[in-house]
């Protein structure tokens, strides 16, 4: 199963209706929490995530709304005796508050500690690239193997049947056939999860040619200078990121308190976005993975 869960929405200052940053990621047999701000916890009640289905833990930055929600999520897993590996993946600069916040959690789970320092795979098919922020910041891009997709005309063709499909699966060849013979590429679905940010590289080398691209969207583009200020993104630009690099689906989130409405802040991003369909979250979002794109 391949779902995004969003749990919180608002940046620096929650509202009333958006609590701090959190969002969830199914991803197969994984389950990935991205920056647990402050009420994660609460928040995966109410969108129904437990905390036996979380297996990593990814922090761009430790800006507090993006990690103060750690002491509570890993206490909950302890209380659910948790019983697999946590993985927690986060900035190295961040290792003095991370450390901190890891202390005043209940004990009891199997954490394992990865700071990262440099773009590059941090996991099998997770890889992450350096932001341009106030504090060290680091973008998440999950990516599946590449494979191929069987095409039961040619396999019936070439008389293979039942078990014998593994087999080919498994040695790439069976009796003469060869997998590329019966069998076209199929593209790897991918996700990217760009928060807090001015405009790099590093966005959109993240962001390139995923299937899903998640974005923090905090200012207008009438507040552009203040985006500048403090090195976030605009509507506009997050709608420009997703053309660029030809993404299929953009999620709008991390809004300022300053918008109660950002019904204008999705008009914008769709204006820049090219042919991705624009979504501009809210608290307990459930977004269905984009479906496959055809074989090539």
């Amino acid at each position: 199963m391949r779902e995004f869960v969003v749990l919180g929405t608002a940046s620096q200052v929650p509202t009333r209706t958006r609590n701090h940053n959190g969002y969830v990621l199914y991803w197969d047999g994984e389950g990935l929490l991205f920056d647990p701000g402050e009420g994660t916890q609460r928040q995966m009640i109410q969108a129904g995530v437990s905390a036996s289905q979380l297996t990593r833990i990814c922090i761009t930055h430790v800006h507090g709304d993006h990690c103060f929600g750690l002491p509570g999520v890993l206490s909950r897993m302890a209380l659910d005796r948790v019983e697999h590996p946590i993985h927690l993946h986060y900035p190295a600069s961040g290792e003095d508050m991370i450390r901190a916040l890891v202390a005043v959690a209940s004990p009891g789970i199997d954490l394992r500690l990865h700071p990262h320092g440099g773009a590059g795979p941090i996991a099998a098919g997770v890889e992450v690239r350096p932001l341009l922020h106030r504090i060290e910041t680091y973008g998440y891009r999950v990516v599946e193997p590449e494979g191929r997709s069987l095409l039961p005309e040619r396999l019936a063709a070439a008389g293979i049947t039942g078990s014998d499909i593994s087999l080919l699966r498994r040695d790439g060849s069976l009796g003469g056939v060869r997998l590329e013979d019966v069998s076209v590429p199929r593209p790897a679905q991918s996700f990217a999860f760009v928060m807090d940010t001015a405009p790099c590289d590093g966005a959109e080398e993240l962001a390139e040619g995923v299937d899903l691209l998640v974005a923090e969207s905090t200012f207008s583009d009438d507040d552009g200078a203040l985006a500048a200020q403090y090195r976030h993104l605009t509507a506009g630009q997050a709608g420009a990121l997703a053309a660029t690099a030809e993404a299929g689906m953009l999620i709008l989130t991390h809004f300022s308190s300053r918008y109660p409405d950002v019904g204008l802040l999705a008009e914008q991003a769709r204006a820049r976005s090219g042919g991705a369909t624009v979504i501009a979250a809210n608290d307990l979002d459930r977004v269905p993975f984009p479906k496959r794109q055809r074989w090539l």
